[in-house]
């Protein structure tokens, strides 16, 4: 099996890629790429239970436990959004409640996501790792 890669070496690797663009508008492009390519929900988990609130576009998440690791998919009516959910699933899925709880996902400000969300994306985002962190804490408990 693959070695798993920890959260700060994931967080690195989207440093690496967003510093290959230029300007914004390509960052904006490849985080709505990622968005693209995140497995679809399963429409039983599109309900008010796995909505977060706070966001202003639709955004659920989902979460599973299995063999010590939580397990995140999720989807947004957006596109730029979806993409800020793939980026928190990348980052954080696969790994140990304690590991999710416990990163500082310091990558939103390196790759310069924190600066160039408008305000409500911004909410949304922290709403969003809010409760990803939140789901690792009631699994880890």
């Amino acid at each position: 099996m693959a070695e798993t890669k920890s959260i700060t070496e994931l967080e690195q690797v989207l440093i690496d890629d967003f510093s290959l663009f230029d300007t914004w508008e390509e960052k904006y492009e490849y985080l709505i790429d990622l968005g693209k390519k995140l497995a679809p929900l399963d429409p039983s988990y599109k309900t008010e239970e796995y909505k977060i609130k706070g966001c202003q576009s639709s955004v659920w998440i989902h979460s599973a436990y299995k063999d010590g690791h939580v397990y995140f998919e999720g989807d947004s009516d957006a596109i730029i959004v979806k993409g800020l959910v793939s980026l928190m699933i990348m980052v954080l899925s696969g790994h140990t409640p304690k590991e999710i709880v416990d990163a500082p996902l310091d990558f939103i400000n390196a790759i310069g996501l924190s600066s160039h969300l408008a305000q409500t994306r911004s909410n949304g985002l922290r709403a969003m790792i809010k409760q990803m962190k939140l789901d690792a804490a009631a699994w880890g408990s």
